[in-house]
């Protein structure tokens, strides 16, 4: 295996704001939905992260990033009195996700962000060594 440069580690960044982009793409897609029982609510997810250490590098402070799993939320579905509408259950009750829309929104906007800072950082990366192979012409 080659050792990491700076290109990896911010694609590897990237695809991970990516990851992080679709689950709250996903979550604000099911924002409003409803079902007839708890169990059947949509359930946030969230994407769980790891950093990775490549064992020929070790100590060198060279670390990545990798998503390794995908969590639902273990916050109750919102129960709603609606007796009329047509998925009420027995008793007049709706359930509706848990998705709170607002934090949704923050966690794209910060995704969005660092999504960005990585294109920065790789066209810095790029701008110096174009720099660097100047330097003796």
């Amino acid at each position: 295996m080659k050792p990491l440069t700076i290109f990896d580690i911010a694609g590897r960044a990237m695809s991970a704001q990516q990851t992080r982009l679709n689950a709250v793409a996903s979550n604000l897609a099911n924002a409003n939905t409803v079902s007839n029982k708890p169990e059947n609510a949509y359930r946030a997810i969230r994407p769980v992260f790891e950093a990775e250490y490549p064992a020929f590098q070790e100590g060198s402070g060279v670390a990545t990033v990798s998503a390794v799993d995908t969590m639902r939320s273990q916050a109750p579905p919102e129960k709603r009195y609606s007796p009329t509408h047509p998925l009420a259950d027995e008793e007049g009750y709706i359930y509706a996700t848990n998705v709170d829309t607002n934090e949704e929104l923050v966690d794209m906007m910060e995704a969005s962000r660092q999504y960005q800072n990585n294109i920065e950082v790789l066209a810095t990366a790029k701008s110096l060594m174009l720099k660097t192979l100047n330097v003796g012409k």
